[in-house]
Parts: C-alpha cells; structure tokens; sequence
C-alpha cells in the first residue's frame, strides 16, 4: 500500500490475464447439417409423448407434438409437426401442416399442409397448397385458397392471350 511519507515510487505490475477456457467442442450426435437447419428453422418446441394437453396453445415459434391434445393450436407464423407418435385432437392454425402422426380436427394453414405415408387426417383442410403422399390416410374436404404471393396452386398457367389463340376463319 502506498503511504504519502514514502519518498520512493512504486512500480505496478499488472496481473496476467487468467488463461480462458478452451470452446467446448459440439457433441458428436449434433451435426453441421442440424445446427444449419435449426438455424433456418429458429426456435422449435416439443410435447414429448409422454404429454398429454388439454386447452389451448399459442405462440411465436414451431411446435413437434409427439404426445396427445385436445383443443386448439394457433401458431399462425409458424410450423406445426405431428410426429408419428401424436395424436391431436384440436383445431389446428399455422403456416405450414406437417402430418405423420393422427388428426382428428380441421386444420387451417396459411402456406402448405404435408400429409406423410404414415399420417392421418380425419377433418377439412384449408391451405394454398397440399401434399399427400401414397398410404396416408385422410376423410374430409379440402379448400384451395389463394395464398401469401396471390395466387393458389391450381392457377400456375395463365389462361391463354389474344396471340396464343388460333385464327377464326
């Protein structure tokens, strides 16, 4: 400690910085390609199968349900995953529809709904687009609307102009 009656300077030396860690390397299950998709894909929940909810769920960010629900998901900006352990029974609002597991309830999605082989769907369908692969099952109407960009999936060719016709004779 320095004291106003020593005549002699004292001389500071500064106190090395501590050593810091090394960057914990990422475990071996974790991918490049997983954390690029979880980067693309943002945030994501998940209702383990273990789970069984009943009421309503709303949010911000994507939603795996591999439990049960009962009641609604509104998720209106987002993606909605029905593993193939889940089993949903609820009105179901997103931007996109991925089915693997059971629906019972009529779903709303603003881009695309997917329903997998081993998916099935037991409701109507609203969407700009639809997918149902080979050994899906589904019971219910669809209704095509027009989607984020104008126009539904069915309109992609344009109806014919005045030079594309034939001459009238």
């Amino acid at each position: 400690m320095w004291k106003p009656s020593q005549s002699a300077s004292i001389t500071h030396t500064p106190t090395p910085e501590p050593a810091r860690p090394a960057q914990q390397p990422t475990p071996a299950f974790e991918s490049a390609a997983s954390r690029a998709a979880a980067a693309v894909q943002g945030d994501q929940a998940t209702i383990g199968k273990g789970l069984f909810i009943k009421g309503e769920i709303s949010g911000t960010e994507s939603l795996f349900i591999d439990g049960k629900v009962e009641g609604s998901v509104n998720l209106p900006g987002n993606r909605v995953t029905v593993g193939r352990n889940g089993q949903v029974s609820a009105t179901i609002t997103a931007r996109e529809i991925v089915v693997l597991g059971k629906i019972r309830g009529n779903i709303s999605a603003t881009d695309r709904v997917d329903i997998r082989a081993e998916g099935s769907l037991t409701g109507d369908v609203s969407a700009a687009r639809i997918s149902i692969e080979d050994g899906a099952y589904f019971k219910g109407g669809i209704d095509i609307r027009k989607g984020e960009n104008g126009k539904t999936a069915g309109a992609a060719v344009p109806p014919p102009t005045e030079a594309a016709r034939p001459a009238q004779a």
